[in-house]
């Protein structure tokens, strides 16, 4: 039995459950002999791979010293018989001759000097230990990734042409397919960010695991000290309740810091300051429970009358606070119409000139008064906050005039409101007519600025009407009749709810038809669902009684018929229509006792339904064998290539019933707007040590995340029916 054969039930199983090689600098320096092998049939197998990137020569001297390892001193049939056998290169009859000749010249090397040997030559190429990820940049040029010890390498072919040292590497992440690396800023002027795109998942996966190891590794400079556990007490589960203020962007607040803001107060903070005495020894005077009490009160008093004078404690304040954080989202809304909307139709010329003044003629006077509210109730904030002027704050502790002066110019805006009846009939005519227009539409959709309908965001500036009456009443609420902010609230109250009654009839429709719209766009197999005299009244899910048990369906109820889909499997994430119900001559009935089911009930249509499109089912005298013969399986149909290649979002109020199995009316959507609100949140996942300031925007029956509220893209979206 030769060597190779003796030990190799040693290391069989180390060597196949290595998912990559364990590479060392200096492998050669080795002093046990089982090492030494181990790492000397890697190189092996590299070669053979061809993993081991060197020239022709290297390649035959490291199979003269292999040769030289497995059989001893050079003999030519010995040779020939064993190369003929055993495959050590990949191209190895071409140059079978030179690694004869180069086997020669190692007579009387012993087995451990040629694995010596191998190694040393081995450490000394510079493409040792590397491993090529194939990926491409964000050009989509096809470059290769490697991990090494002085970093991460960029090689595109065989050639290196970057390196990214350890040391100016800031945060390593990915994202599906996207792998990520972060730098200090000083490091990459351009940007701090490179992004790649890997093969698939599990290929980034396994790249950024193995980046993070290595990230780790040669960043360290001392060896990590174990944390030191309680004696006495345990802490428990390391989760820390915490009381967070609502306004966490008030001015001057430290939400992270528990010592001297007094808005984040916790349990492991308030027992720090209980001891207990030693043994033997007396209680201290200031440890009596009378005293003690005292003191804990004659504290609080004091915290209490320093946080009223750094911070206002007014109600009011609070309430402008809310008009200027909703403002904010407000005014990003409008931009999502006037810069980028905007934007994406004058690089594609796909709206026709007459439709594109019509729509931005109405929108941008309105965008740009609103730009100037801003500006002013940010200022009038800032003098109420102390941040600015703190000496002089008594004229400024109100809001009731800056909203009667911008009520007062709103008013002028009112024909341009009204006309956004006309625009978004327009627009949708325009959408319907023209193919290019259509695509372009549905693609801005699915950008992330654009994290709600495209139409919901046309609605706006008249909901926002509804918003302002909502704030302004409550002001009026909260003041007494002699205070001096008092009237000029009432007289902004009075101006809105002018503009309210003239636009309400106006909202309610337009609200309707927008409604319509979007379910015209998200239904697969449903065609004029804005048809005139049509009104949405309900959406939600209901459980259907099929062959195969109870399946969940989307149900839309509308003035005149009733609507029930399935979800889609498909790419596009859309509803396909199953049937549609006509309301006249429908039949609803309880059936609990015969299906023993609670709230169940069976609807019949004597009336036979329209046959859906695309394609449409057999149809009877009744619902029931309508519903009978559904196919369960049926989860695609005919769409266009638009819709095959995009992703649809899952924002939408029918995407929020179907995750919550819920229903929502149209009064609900109306409430929904009116308590819309925007602001900045502390967000904590169970298993993080810290607090995450995030800019939260409450609409729509979602919260959308941002980073900061300058930031357009959401980063995560949250279902809160």
């Amino acid at each position: 039995m030769n060597r190779t054969a003796v030990i190799r039930f040693l290391i069989v199983q180390s060597l196949t459950s290595l998912t990559g090689p364990a590479y060392k600098l200096k492998p050669c320096v080795c002093v046990c002999f089982p090492p030494r092998y181990l790492f000397s049939l890697q190189m092996k197998r590299d070669l053979l791979e061809g993993k081991l990137s060197c020239t022709e020569n290297t390649a035959s001297l490291l199979a003269s010293h292999l040769l030289q390892s497995e059989i001893g001193d050079y003999d030519d049939l010995a040779d020939r018989d064993f190369l003929k056998l055993n495959k050590l290169l990949p191209n190895q009859e071409r140059i079978q001759e030179r690694i004869m000749e180069l086997h020669y010249r190692h007579l009387g090397q012993t087995p451990a000097d040629s694995d010596f040997q191998v190694l040393e030559i081995a450490r000394k190429l510079e493409m040792y230990g590397v491993r090529f990820h194939p990926a491409a940049d964000r050009e989509g040029t096809k470059i290769n990734l490697a991990v090494a010890h002085i970093g991460l390498q960029v090689f595109q072919g065989n050639t290196k042409i970057n390196t990214f040292n350890w040391s100016k590497i800031r945060k390593l992440s990915f994202k599906r397919k996207r792998f990520l690396i972060k730098l200090y800023p000083e490091v990459h002027v351009s940007t701090d960010t490179l992004e790649f795109q890997m093969v698939s998942r599990d290929q980034c996966k396994i790249f950024w695991k193995n980046c993070v190891e290595h990230h780790s590794f040669f960043r360290l400079l001392d060896q990590p000290q174990p944390k030191s556990k309680a004696i006495l007490f345990s802490r428990g589960s390391s989760f820390r309740y915490r009381y967070l203020w609502s306004s966490m962007d008030s001015p001057q607040l430290s939400p992270f810091n528990s010592k001297s803001s007094p808005l984040c107060l916790s349990p492991s903070f308030q027992m720090s300051t209980l001891s207990l005495p030693g043994a033997g020894q007396a209680p201290s005077p200031l440890q009596s429970p009378i005293l003690s009490e005292v003191g804990t009160n004659r504290l609080e008093e004091e915290e209490e009358e320093g946080r009223r004078k750094r911070y206002p404690t007014d109600k009011a304040y609070f309430i402008a606070k809310e008009i200027l954080t909703t403002e904010r989202t407000y005014l990003k809304d409008l931009e999502v119409i006037t810069v980028w909307f905007r934007s994406a139709v004058i690089k594609e010329n796909a709206m026709p000139e007459g439709l594109m003044t019509l729509l931005f003629s109405n929108i941008d006077p309105i965008y740009e008064f609103h730009r100037g509210f801003l500006k002013e109730v940010d200022q009038r904030l800032a003098l109420w906050s102390g941040r600015s002027n703190a000496h002089v704050k008594g004229d400024y502790q109100r809001i009731g005039d800056v909203m009667l002066r911008n009520m007062c110019a709103l008013k002028e805006f009112t024909n341009y409101l009204q006309k956004h009846d006309e625009v978004l009939t327009e627009l949708e005519k325009a959408t319907k007519r023209l193919k290019k227009l259509e695509t372009v539409y549905k693609e801005f959709e699915l950008q992330k600025v654009c994290y709600l309908p495209l139409n919901t965001f046309l609605l706006k500036p008249i909901q926002r009407l509804m918003h302002y009456k909502l704030i302004l009443e409550r002001l009026c609420k909260h003041y007494s009749p002699d205070h001096p902010d008092h009237n000029n609230c009432r007289e902004a109250l009075k101006e809105v709810a002018e503009m309210t009654n003239q636009l309400q009839s106006s909202l309610i429709r337009l609200e309707n038809f927008q409604k319509l719209s979007e379910l015209q766009r998200d239904l697969i197999g449903i065609e004029n669902l804005t048809a005139p005299g049509r009104e949405f009244i309900r959406e939600g899910c209901l459980y259907k009684l099929t062959k195969k048990g109870l399946q969940q369906r989307m149900f839309f109820l509308f003035s005149d018929q009733l609507l029930y889909t399935s979800k889609g499997v498909t790419a596009t994430n859309q509803f396909k229509v199953h049937g549609q119900l006509p309301l006249h001559g429908m039949i609803v009935e309880e059936s609990e006792n015969e299906w023993s089911v609670p709230h169940c009930f069976t609807i019949y249509s004597l009336t036979p339904p329209p046959p859906p499109c695309p394609s449409p089912p057999s149809s009877g005298s009744s619902d029931e064998v309508s519903l009978d013969q559904e196919s369960e399986d049926d989860m695609s149909s005919s769409r266009n290539s638009l819709d095959k290649q995009t992703h649809h979002r899952a924002n939408s109020t029918m995407h929020v019933c179907w995750h919550r199995n819920t229903s929502v009316s149209m009064s609900d959507h109306s409430l929904a707007v009116e308590n819309q609100l925007s602001g900045y949140l502390l967000r904590k996942f169970k298993n993080s040590n810290g607090w995450q300031k995030l800019w939260v925007v409450f609409t729509n029956f979602c919260l959308f995340f941002y980073k900061t509220h300058q930031v357009l893209a959401t980063r995560r979206t949250l279902n809160t029916h």
